[in-house]
């Protein structure tokens, strides 16, 4: 069997910031591969700075409809941006940019919702077995305590819908510390280093739900 690999969401699936054929979309693609011992063909959708609202939007197509449908592996990276968003978005007086963060916080919670529900709806009638793996979120400010937590709650949401053949993919704790390593030359977006370890948590949260 051939199985279908659809990639939804923001930078981090269109692999900004390594090489071509080095983001985890790829990567992940070939160790699925090796674990699944048949072909699996990709379409990435990704889109450079999509935020949750974006994304939610982008559901609604038919284009995203119908790959959705079609795959039995499905990934979800989406929230970095409306985080950065936010964050760019406040002005100097104290606490506003507090403020700020949690307004976007409580709208990116309520896009994620939306976004999960329109994809558990367009799987429910189809009778392919299928696994999707939503890809957590490392935070971008570090050096910045209300963005930690910011990240540390959209995780903590996310990973509430973690299922049978729903995975959440953590990567917080190993950029924590190591963003030298791990990140593109702007600080922001994962190097080929980086994306090799999204790739390895998503592969490790194994096929269970295709076999």
């Amino acid at each position: 069997m051939v199985y279908q690999y659809t990639a939804i969401g923001d930078s981090l699936t269109t692999g900004f910031g390594a090489l071509p054929g080095n983001g985890f979309v790829p990567v992940y693609r070939r160790m699925a591969e090796g674990r699944l011992r048949t072909q699996v063909v990709p379409a990435n959708l990704g889109v450079n700075g999509l935020t949750t609202e974006g994304l939610k939007q982008r559901l609604s197509s038919a284009t995203y409809r119908s790959a959705v449908k079609e795959a039995q592996i499905i990934t979800v990276s989406i929230g970095g941006n409306d985080l950065i968003k936010a964050a760019k978005s406040t002005g100097p007086r104290p606490g506003e940019f507090q403020r700020v963060l949690q307004n976007a916080l409580q709208n990116c919670k309520r896009n994620f919702s939306d976004i999960m529900g329109t994809l558990s709806h367009l799987k429910a009638g189809t009778r392919s077995p299928y696994i999707l793996r939503i890809v957590g979120l490392y935070n971008p400010y570090p050096q910045v305590d209300e963005a930690t937590e910011w990240v540390r709650q959209f995780n903590r949401y996310a990973a509430g819908y973690s299922s049978y053949n729903v995975g959440f993919a953590s990567i917080y704790h190993e950029f924590a510390g190591n963003e030298r390593g791990l990140l593109f030359l702007d600080h922001i977006h994962p190097n080929g280093r980086g994306y090799r370890v999204i790739a390895g948590k998503l592969d490790a949260l194994g096929y269970g739900g295709l076999r």
